[in-house]
């Protein structure tokens, strides 16, 4: 997705591309950190819309130091710390919007598995709703800064307004949601095939959160907007499919699940048509409308 106008929803989802190389940026400027932290550069900076990377090594092991340059890696970093490596990478520094993690590197990756026929599919999945579970699990005091989801959809409700059809639908079913929440806790809110990375002995472990509390459900409607990659065909019975899977999984509701994933896929159409992106709208447009013709038939 284009980066467009940076409001905080663009921010969100440009960051889910690639990162952009940045030969601007120098091991000089994390210079305070890599002091700090007694931490050694081990590759080239980067950096996204919303942070600067930087490979470096903490104690000898692989680790990646991050600054945010946007507010919501702020809620980010909080999010990560208050994990405390459960589910996700450990975090073994960190400061106010600046963190060092533990470099996820394994070989496997949850989007070759899920765009290597329905068994890879079934399993990048699975390992996505287990994922899910343990970021989910009840801790205690929650993090600060974290965003309602209401907050976060309100970028829908003027696209539906503006282009009706399948998101005016979307945001039937989302304000439906909104107004009977059930099972609240702390969400990942990006949580995604390229999100979850093989950590080794460690298994599988998400990255990059964007720090939301809301229905549960929310968290696991982004696996259907995902792999994004539009030669993964969209059709009912596949997503049927994945929605049985999620369902059991997760403990949701099938109805309510359907309803959610509607819901994301709108939203994160109404992102792409902020950015005059109609191409990339295509993929959650056509999961918006299998979802509804799937909630049809419940």
């Amino acid at each position: 997705m284009a980066a467009g106008r940076m409001t905080e929803s663009t921010v969100v989802l440009a960051d889910r591309r690639r990162p952009r190389a940045a030969p601007h940026l120098m091991p000089g400027d994390f210079e305070p950190y890599l002091a700090r932290w007694k931490l050694t550069p081990d590759g080239e900076p980067f950096q996204t819309h919303s942070s600067r990377l930087l490979p470096v090594r903490h104690d000898g092991d692989a680790a990646m130091l991050k600054i945010a340059i946007a507010p919501q890696e702020q809620r980010a970093c909080r999010l990560m710390v208050w994990w405390d490596g459960d589910g996700a990478a450990r975090v073994l520094a960190h400061d106010d919007g600046v963190l060092v993690m533990e470099r996820l590197a394994g070989p496997r990756s949850l989007n070759a598995m899920a765009r290597g026929g329905d068994a890879g599919d079934d399993e990048a999945t699975r390992i996505l709703c287990g994922a899910l579970a343990r970021l989910h699990a009840p801790r205690g005091k929650q993090p600060h800064m974290l965003v309602p989801v209401e907050q976060w959809l309100a970028d829908l409700w003027p696209a539906a307004e503006s282009r009706g059809g399948i998101l005016a639908r979307a945001a039937e079913v989302a304000r439906r949601l909104l107004a009977t929440p059930q099972d609240v806790a702390v969400l990942h809110g990006d949580l995604h095939h390229d999100n979850v990375l093989d950590g080794g002995a460690r298994g599988w472990l998400a990255i990059d959160p964007h720090a939301l509390i809301g229905e549960r459900g929310f968290d696991y409607a982004n696996i259907f907007c995902n792999p994004e990659e539009t030669d993964v065909p969209v059709t009912t019975g596949r997503l049927a499919r994945r929605v049985g899977m999620v369902a059991e999984a997760g403990g949701l509701d099938r109805r309510r699940l359907l309803m959610w994933i509607m819901t994301y896929a709108g939203l994160s159409a109404a992102w792409y048509f902020q950015d005059r992106d109609g191409a990339g709208a295509a993929l959650p447009l056509a999961v918006a409308e299998a979802a509804s013709a799937e909630l049809d038939r419940a």
